[in-house]
């Protein structure tokens, strides 16, 4: 009796393996890319921006940095596409407003040179600039690279 019991056993568990009732791990969520934002601490629309960005699925830490100005010089951000908050992420740097889809496309396109994304300065309507009216200023997303070349990107 005791060979009966081991071989319906055995039989069992194939079953249940070949139903879908294995052990494996369910998959895993991808993980949320992290991102770093330094911001002047007396900016409020820099918050405003990191939390959209972390609505739209990035981990987001926030850096209070009074001396921003250096930030932005030793990330290589050119001096005309300064704005009031300056991100990392993957590498990339971003200035100021840019839109979360534009930023998705960068990091999947990956173009040769290109080390970040700029709008500047501080444009309505732009992510994180929201008017309670729906002003909006229209605003160009700049690509930029190490070497000071810069080239549209994306209107906004």
């Amino acid at each position: 009796m005791r060979r009966r019991e081991l071989l319906a056993g055995a039989t069992a568990a194939a079953a249940l393996g070949i139903a879908g009732c294995s052990r494996a791990q369910p998959p895993q969520p991808a993980a949320r890319p992290a991102m770093l934002v330094h911001r002047d601490p007396q900016c409020g629309c820099c918050l405003a921006w990191a939390e959209q960005a972390a609505a739209a699925g990035y981990a987001v830490t926030v850096a209070d940095t009074p001396a921003i100005a250096e930030v932005k010089q030793r990330l290589g951000v050119p001096a005309d596409l300064a704005a009031c908050h300056t991100a990392q992420v993957e590498g990339l740097v971003i200035e100021g407003h840019v839109p979360f889809a534009e930023i998705a496309r960068l990091r999947a396109a990956r173009p040769t040179g290109v080390i970040g994304l700029a709008v500047p300065g501080m444009p309505r309507g732009s992510p994180g600039m929201e008017m309670p009216d729906g002003t909006q200023d229209p605003f160009t997303v700049h690509a930029f690279a190490a070497d000071g070349r810069r080239a549209a990107f994306a209107q906004g």
